[in-house]
Formats: C-alpha cells, sequence, structure tokens
C-alpha cells in the first residue's frame, strides 16, 4: 500500500476537497480486525496500531508496526482514522493501543489553557493531562509541527516575515487549513488574541498538501497551515512565518500507548523515538512526497539504517 498523495476531486466555491493524505489503511479502519496472532497478554485480538490522516504519521505507524513484528509481536494496523478528535476517542474507547502523536498539541487538545510551550514544559505537564489509561512514551528530538506559510513573492512584495507583519496588510487574512483549525488554539481564535489578526478560515481538507499548497500559490488564500516538516516547503519555495508570541508550541513526535500495551512494546518504540530527529523525519517525509514511495518501503529502509 502506497503513501502518496492522491489525485484530488477538484474546487467547490471556497472549500476545497481532496480524499486525504495518508492511504495508509482502508476506508473504515477499524472495522476489519486483522486475523493476527493476538499478544500473550491479550487472547481477543492483536495490539492495534493507529495513525491519524497526516502522511508521515502513517509512516512513523509503519515503523512501529515492523519493528514490533520483528521481535513476534502481532499487530493490527489502523492507520489513516482521521482527525485528533477522532483517533483519540477511539483511543480512549480501547479501540487503539498504540500510536504516533505529536506533544504539544496532544497536550492543547486535553488541557488547552496549559502554559507549556517548550519541550520540556510539555513534556512534564503530559502525564498529568492524559486521561486514565493513556500514557505518554518518551520525545523525539525531531519536531513537526503547525506552521503559518507564505509565498516568497507574498512576503518580499509585503514585507511579511512573521505573524506579527501580517497586521501590515489592513484587512481580514484567508488562511487555507483543514476545518478542524477552527477549534485549534492556534487557530483563528489564537491569531485574532495573540496578534489581533481577523482570519478568515478556507477550509481546504487535505492536510497541509498540494491543494493547500495550490490555494497559496494561486492567490486563493494568504497564508496556509503546513506542517513544518514538509517537504514542500523548500520544494515550492515558500516562507514559514515566525511566530514570536509562541501561538503554536513545540511538537515533538512522540507516542501514546494504552494500559494493554507491555514494557516491552514501549522500550522498543522508544528506541525508534530516540532515532528520530530532524534529519530523519524530514528524509522520511522526502520519500513519501517527493519521492513518492510507499510506507512499508520507507519503513522497512529506515529500520535498515537506523536500528
Amino acid at each position: 500500500m502506497e503513501i502518496t498523495r492522491r489525485k484530488m476531486l477538484g474546487v467547490s466555491g471556497l472549500v476545497i476537497l481532496a480524499t486525504g493524505l495518508a492511504a495508509c489503511g482502508n476506508s473504515n479502519p477499524l472495522a476489519d480486525p486483522n486475523k493476527k496472532k493476538p499478544m500473550a497478554d491479550d487472547k481477543n485480538r492483536p495490539l492495534v496500531i493507529g495513525s491519524s490522516k497526516y502522511y508521515s504519521s502513517g509512516i512513523i505507524a509503519e515503523i512501529f508496526a515492523q519493528v514490533l513484528e520483528s521481535k513476534g509481536i502481532a499487530v493490527d494496523r489502523q492507520f489513516n482514522i482521521g482527525a485528533r478528535a477522532v483517533f483519540l476517542k477511539e483511543f480512549e474507547d480501547g479501540k487503539i493501543d498504540l500510536m504516533p502523536e505529536y506533544a504539544g498539541n496532544l497536550l492543547q487538545y486535553y488541557k488547552a489553557d496549559d502554559p507549556a510551550v517548550s519541550t520540556e514544559e510539555i513534556k512534564a505537564a503530559l502525564p498529568g493531562a492524559l486521561p486514565k489509561g493513556i500514557r505518554v512514551l518518551d520525545l523525539a528530538e525531531a519536531t513537526d509541527q503547525d506552521s503559518y506559510c507564505v509565498t516568497d513573492m507574498f512576503s518580499i512584495n509585503n514585507g511579511i516575515g512573521s505573524l506579527e507583519d501580517l497586521a501590515k496588510l489592513g484587512r481580514p487574512i484567508r488562511l487555507a487549513g483543514n476545518s478542524e483549525l477552527a477549534d485549534r488554539p492556534y487557530g483563528p481564535k489564537g491569531l485574532k488574541e495573540k496578534y489581533g489578526l481577523d482570519v478568515e478560515l478556507v477550509p481546504v481538507e487535505d492536510g497541509g498538501g498540494p491543494l493547500t499548497v495550490k490555494a497559496l500559490k494561486d492567490g486563493t488564500v494568504d497564508i496556509a497551515n503546513i506542517f513544518s516538516a514538509d517537504p514542500q516547503i523548500d520544494k515550492e519555495g515558500l516562507v514559514p512565518l515566525m511566530d514570536p508570541k509562541h501561538l503554536i508550541v513545540t511538537q515533538n513526535i512522540t507516542a501514546i500507548a494504552s494500559d494493554r500495551v507491555p514494557a516491552e512494546v514501549g522500550e522498543a518504540v522508544n528506541m525508534v523515538l530516540a532515532k528520530l530527529d530532524q534529519a530523519a523525519i524530514l528524509g522520511i517525509n522526502s520519500k513519501s512526497v517527493i519521492d513518492q514511495q510507499a510506507a512499508e518501503q520507507i519503513a522497512a529502509d529506515w529500520i535498515a539504517n537506523n536500528l
């Protein structure tokens, strides 16, 4: 199964729809449990590994899966589940046991008013914020966090280098991003509170993918929400805007685990996270976006070269 950016369906008004980024799972990933040999501590089902719809999350989840399978642990891949509100509900309901996450966003989901900003502050705050039955594993050095980008010409022509500079435009800002961004602390409400900006969200449902970039480059929007480790930023000559007021908190890659996950699994996943630095995640994402390699191949090659 390839983790490729699929051909999109088109544009309807200002709402741009896409089939999604990470095609690592099936259309109803929790509907058909895999019939592999279950783990010894639960004879009903294997360890369920999930991922969000973000393609990079699917690749990291595949790395987890291959590492655990190499140790004889049965896993059930349930990738491309959806947005955070969806997959965390599945996690809380006991349908998922392990999946990649992004530390800052995870903390803000459960405790939106937490003042933690840095990696160390977020690491310290997370255990007390998570609900019973969910624990966070180690935080990787790598971050892959939300960023707001503009085109290089927009930046030059308007003297825009930071979110603060957007006020110079003297008008509402058009922002491309997933519709769920409306409810994120760093979305339009956060931009208003921190920077005094009036922001119109233009929903583009491809998680910062090619449709988001197209909306930015053709002038449909002024800024776009794109993950910081996305190779499209360099490829398309985009400019991530500085965030001097720390609207977007640090988002180190990590993993969350349920009570079903034994110590040996946590140790194996932490070994993966220990090897995920910024160069590693940029390389992984580039192989998917630029080289169009399958998730399984990217994961296998990364494991062979790093573990």
